[in-house]
């Protein structure tokens, strides 16, 4: 089954790239092979943020059914999700919008049965706002994808190193490793956002993602809004999605690690306490 339009679909789908051209064919390509042998019916938009790698001619010729978007310089992450969202209708009231939308990172494989398992999961849970697969590395280990929010603990874990052995403990936000073996679905704090399941009524409750964050942090961010508006927050183990991971920022890794840590001091400054906010700043000063 191609893409369809918006007004008739179960899901729609936002990637946003930037000069992962080939990583991103092997997105969609497995995107619509789920959505074949699934009968689920896709709204596919894909943002290229001024790649220059012929990402946009990809997508014209191979998928002409995704709807493009080629913008003339990089927008960045959160810009570029929300320029999709908005352009299917999730921030106007009253727009007829799929009821869930699907952030999917372009360096992603879909395995059989993952985006048919996280809707089915959505429809059986209503409050349920936002829901995350399990990740895999490329070798088929896991990658933890799932998270509590992220408080002084993990703060301090990751800029002290005496503190280093407590890393990927569940001091550190870290679920264990069994839950997502187990294939039960749990309750979390937030998804990874390389792949979020998200429904429109939560969407169009808390609003779009926070473009103060250009990439980082902005899932969870969107997920802390939604779990203060009363949305729950899973992660689907039994769906999987393999994640390449840092395709585009490690083409850029200076930047993208400053912009990580401008991200965090935004994430602390507007959801910390005035004490706590403090001591975070503090710790997260000169990165």
């Amino acid at each position: 089954m191609s893409a369809v339009a918006a007004e008739g679909a179960d899901v729609a789908v936002v990637i946003v790239s930037w000069r992962v051209r080939e990583l991103l064919a092997g997105c969609l390509d497995s995107l619509l092979a789920e959505a074949k042998d699934s009968a689920l019916r896709l709204a596919i938009h894909v943002v290229d943020s001024a790649s220059g790698d012929g990402t946009p001619e990809l997508v014209r010729s191979r998928f002409p059914s995704v709807v493009l978007h080629a913008e003339s310089e990089n927008i960045g992450f959160t810009r570029g999700n929300n320029l999709a969202l908005r352009a299917l209708g999730y921030a106007t009231p009253g727009a007829s919008s799929p009821p869930l939308v699907w952030l999917l990172n372009p360096d992603t494989r879909v395995q059989a049965g993952a985006l048919r398992r996280l809707v089915e999961f959505m429809r059986q849970t209503p409050r349920c706002g936002l829901a995350g697969p399990r990740l895999e590395n490329p070798d088929g280990s896991l990658q933890m994808g799932a998270f509590a929010f992220p408080g002084l603990a993990q703060l301090l874990i990751e800029t002290q190193p005496r503190l280093a052995r407590l890393r990927e403990s569940r001091l550190d936000g870290r679920y264990p490793a069994a839950r997502f073996g187990a294939g039960a679905p749990f309750e979390i704090g937030f998804p990874l956002g390389a792949a979020m399941l998200a429904r429109a009524e939560a969407v169009r409750q808390v609003g779009l993602l926070d473009e103060g964050y250009e990439m980082y942090c902005e899932e969870v961010d969107w997920a802390l809004r939604m779990a203060r508006a009363g949305w729950q927050r899973w992660c689907v183990p039994g769906a999987v999605v393999t994640h390449y991971g840092g395709a585009s920022s490690s083409q850029a890794s200076a930047r993208a690690e400053a912009i990580k840590w401008r991200s965090r001091r935004r994430y602390y400054r507007k959801h910390y306490g005035p004490l706590a906010r403090g001591l975070a700043l503090r710790l997260a000063a000169g990165r």
